[in-house]
Formats: structure tokens, sequence, C-alpha cells
């Protein structure tokens, strides 16, 4: 079995690296001004573990004693004196570090949830229960362009256009009247330097005066499901089936853009979002798929072992999707037998989710295993049938599953998980194919290696913005670029365009604030289930609010330690 890790998590086994850490994090943080670490609240911390003595001198001491009457030149000197040994601490940690990588196959808790509380599991079936290759955003571009070009009578320079795999990445932002595709920040502010217009960048100085800044008002930000309605401007892009819109837009603003034609922004994206619609609605995707199933289903991802798991330990499962059955039959099949209906006991296709829970005026429709619609009233909701549309309230009436004892996956944060743990008390599992791929970036030495001098610097600039003689400003403003620098570095590691899914700079992305509210635990995929028996319980780090101390003991927890899992199970608990 694997073993799980979280960052930090085997400090608490190695006594030094823990006493390292704490030392350099409260030197680097600490707001007394005294540049010292304050032993009584680590007693165990000798004082050979601590910064030099001669860091024990304040800040407040240098500027206002000694630092006041010194030359230009010696206060120049010092400074680049304390940012060389802050530099050569953190070099000497990131050994400590580096050894406590993240294991990509962990689930990540942002609520605390025991699975011994759930008993009913429910699931989406597209990017959850099956995952597709890359080639279904190819195919979902390819005949989308074409529609616009057949149907829409747009250029047919258009095909000069192919699919651009990772250009854009899920989460953005696109403002509807000005064509702009950007990425927000938790508190609605644009990262600067990620605001495309078709394939390219907009200057910072452009973005800033369209904008009046970087702020997008709540007015004109999308609404609750990241839709532009109502009066906002903006739409958010949060399913992975947008990845291929998302470019098709990039691609056709582009090529107004280099032909100087013309055209209205809002059509644009009104016909390339019926387009992309036209995809799915038409069966055009599900055909192809059906087709080639190989070629776009990939089977590696362990669902039917999840599946089998949660069925032999006695768990009640469910199916919601907005697919329809054919495609979704023939999808199962593939992945789990063509008995996979044994282990459902509610089937429920073409749901029209996010209205499937909300609208109670759409009854449930059972459906034959060919596609014929019947027109019986439904009493029950039965193992082995098939169901359509349908509505939560009448779903919850009909099976009495309620509350936290349920747990429903889906990778779509707005239509799968919002309304299910704002309005009903479900608990909500959020499944982020993206995961996997950014903590593998994230433990690379490249990557351990610049956000650990990055953070430094940080804490530095902070110490020393004090200082406001020019001979100081001069030094001061060469970290700031310094640091400019590196946090441009950091983006581009994940993403040449956007960055990280997760984080714009130091702020979280608006998708990770969506992402926090709405689920309790995510993780990459169904598979990270297996590493898990039925009676663990996820425990959120207690992350430090800004008035907290940087780091205590408690925040590295036994379960997110880098210990084989093994040593986790009970031998007596479900697996």
């Amino acid at each position: 079995m694997p073993t799980l890790s979280l960052p930090l998590s085997n400090l608490l086994r190695n006594q030094e690296g823990f006493k390292k850490l704490i030392t350099h994090f409260k030197y680097l943080h600490t707001r007394s001004g005294i540049w010292t670490v304050n032993t009584s609240s680590t007693p165990w911390i000798s004082k050979s573990a601590l910064v030099s003595r001669r860091r024990e001198v304040s800040v407040g001491q240098l500027t206002a004693g000694n630092m006041c009457t010194s030359s230009s030149g010696d206060k120049t000197s010092w400074l680049w004196s304390v940012y060389n040994e802050t530099k050569q601490q953190t070099q000497d940690l990131i050994p400590v570090i580096s050894n406590n990588f993240v294991n990509p196959d962990t689930i990540f808790a942002n609520n605390e949830m025991s699975l011994q509380d759930i008993e009913i599991y429910g699931f989406d079936y597209d990017y959850t229960l099956a995952f597709y290759s890359s080639h279904l955003h190819t195919l979902i571009f390819n005949i989308a362009r074409d529609i616009l070009i057949d149907e829409h009578r747009y250029p047919e320079g258009l095909k000069e256009y192919d699919y651009i795999p990772n250009f854009v990445i899920r989460g953005l932002h696109y403002d509807v009247q000005k064509a702009l595709l950007m990425k927000i920040d938790a508190f609605h502010y644009i990262q600067l330097g990620t605001v495309y217009r078709g394939l390219n960048p907009v200057p910072e100085k452009e973005v800033i005066a369209m904008y009046e800044g970087s702020h997008v008002p709540l007015e004109i930000m999308s609404d609750f499901y990241g839709k532009s309605s109502h009066g906002h401007t903006m739409k958010q892009f949060m399913d992975i089936f947008s990845l291929p819109e998302m470019t098709l837009l990039s691609c056709v603003n582009d090529y107004f853009m280099k032909h100087n034609i013309d055209y209205e922004p809002v059509h644009l994206y009104k016909d390339v979002k019926e387009a992309i619609g036209d995809v799915h609605v038409r069966g055009i995707m599900y055909r192809a798929v059906e087709a080639d199933i190989e070629k776009y289903i990939c089977y590696g991802e362990q669902t039917h072992a999840v599946l089998r798991k949660l069925s032999m330990n006695g768990k009640k499962m469910f199916l919601i999707t907005n697919s329809p059955f054919d495609f979704v039959d023939r999808g199962m099949n593939y992945i789990v037998g063509k008995d996979w209906r044994d282990l459902f006991d509610v089937v429920i296709v073409q749901a029209d989710k996010p209205g499937f829970f909300n609208d109670r005026r759409k009854p449930f429709r059972r459906v034959t295993d060919k596609g014929v619609l019947l027109w019986d009233r439904i009493h029950h909701l039965k193992k082995g049938q098939i169901y359509k549309q349908g509505n939560l309230y009448e779903f919850l009436r009909l099976t009495g599953w309620r509350g936290s004892k349920v747990l429903y996956f889906g990778d779509h944060i707005y239509s799968d998980l919002a309304d299910l743990t704002l309005k009903h008390g479900w608990r909500t599992g959020a499944i982020i194919p993206e995961l996997r791929q950014e903590i593998k970036i994230m433990n690379t030495e490249e990557y351990v290696h610049t956000m650990t001098w990055l953070q430094a610097l940080t804490g530095l600039l902070e110490q020393m913005q004090v200082h406001w003689d020019p001979a100081s400003q001069t030094v001061i403003q060469q970290w700031i670029n310094e640091r400019e620098e590196m946090r441009l570095r950091t983006k581009d590691i994940f993403n040449a365009q956007f960055g990280s899914l997760f984080r714009t700079y130091h702020n979280p992305t608006y998708f990770s604030r969506r992402l926090s509210r709405f689920a309790d635990i995510y993780m990459a995929s169904l598979s990270c289930l297996l590493n898990y028996n039925l009676q663990h319980t996820f425990y959120p780090r207690r992350t430090p609010l800004q008035h907290e101390s940087p780091i205590w003991p408690e925040q590295t927890s036994t379960g997110a330690m880098n210990i084989p899992f093994q040593s986790h199970r009970t031998t007596t608990g479900p697996e």
C-alpha cells in the first residue's frame, strides 16, 4: 500500500528538523520587532538550535540606535548581510522540507468527516466514475468549431485552428462583453498577467484602465452557478468539459483580431456556447465515445474496485448524472462490467443538474433498457430500474436518505455539490483530476526551493520595510523585484498562461474559495478511497489565521504523516 503524506508531516518524527522549522518560521514571522525566538512556548528547543546571537538585536534598536548613525554604505552592507544569512538559513531548511512530499493519492479535508457515519454513497458519472482521455477535448473542440462554420456562417479560416492542450485551466472567468479570459482570486481581484484576449495576454496597464483597477465588483461577477445571467457579465468555467469551450472562444477571438474583423463579443460567446452545447445535446459526443470507447475512456482509475469495496461493506449507492442512459451504460459496461447496475440501489440519468436539486416540479420517469419512456407514476425507486429527470425533493421522500449519512461525489463544484451541502446537509466530495499533476509539480526540487525562498524573502521584506532612507529603499526595491520574478516563475511552473488552479500568487483562487466552501473532502480521483478503511475520520489541518502563530506541533497531525497506511488500520474494521 502507498504511504500518505502532507507537507512537513514527517517533522514530528524528525525532532531536529521540526526544531529547525519552528525556529525558521518564528524568526521570519515575529511581530515583536525582536530578532529572536521566544523559547517559552517551545522549551524543548536548545539555544544552539536558535538563530545566532548576532540576531538577538532588535530591529528597533538597529533603527533607532546604531543604524541611524551609520553611513548609507554600512546600512546597505548590513541589509545584504541579513539577506544572505536568511538565504543560507532557507537553503539549510530545504532538505528538511524536501523529505516531506505530498502523496497525490491523499484525500484532503476542508471539514472534519468520518466515513463511519456514511451509510449511502452517491456519484456523478462524467469525470467521477468515468475519466476521459485528452482525445475527448480535441473531439469536442473540432465538432463545435465545424458547427460554427457550417451552421453559424463563421469564417472557413477557423479550420486552421486546432485544439491547444494546456492553454487554459479550469475555474477561469470570461468577461462576455469585453471578450477577456482571466483568473480571479478569492477576493475578486484579477491576477494581472493572466488576462487574455484571444491567444495573447493583455498588458497590465490596459487591464487596470478597463476595470479601473484590478478588482471585479460583485454585481458583474458570475451568478451562484458561475453563469453570466441577470446582469452578470462574467462567466466562470467550472467543469472539465469547459476546457475546449474556453479554447474555442480564445481561437475565434484570435482569428477576428488577426484579420481586423469587427464583431460583437456577446454574440460570439452565445454562438460558441450553443455550438458546444450542440455537441452534447445532439448526442454527437456520446456516439463518438461509444464507437471508440477505448480511445476516450481511461480505465485505470480503479472505479470498479471502489464500488466493489463499498458494496461488500453493505453501503447503499446511487448514481445521478446528466448523461443519457445508453452512454452511461456503454461506459459502465467497459469500466465495471455488465452487472454494474447490481451495485447501485438507484440510477437516475438525464437529471438536469443543478435544476434537479431545486425544481420540485419534474417527476421521475422510468426508462426501459431500450430507452422507451414509461408513463406510470413512480411510487418507489427500485434497484435495477433506470429513472430519468425527477427532482431531489421527490428523491428524498422516496428513499429517506437525508442529512450527513449521505456522501455525494462530483467534479462540478456548483452543479454537483453546492446545493447539496447548503440546502440539504449532505456530505460532499469533490473529484479534482488536476490535483494529481499539481501535487507532482509541488513535490519537485525547483518548486520547493523557489517557494521556500519566496516565503523567506517576503518575511524579510515585511521586517525591513521600516527603513525609509534612500540607500535602504534601493536594496529593498531589488528584493521586491526578485520576489516578483519568483512569483511569475511559480505561476509558469503550473501553466504558462494562467498558473495554478488553486493559487493566484499567495491568495487562493476563486475556484479554491468555492471548493473549500462546498466540498467536505476533495481528491484527485475515486481511487484514493482505496487507501482508507471505512471507519477513517478526515481531519482538516488547522491552518493558522493571520493573527495566530504560523506553526505549532498539532498542525502536523498523525493522520497527515508519511507513515505506511497499514499502521492506521484497525484489525476488525471494514476495509
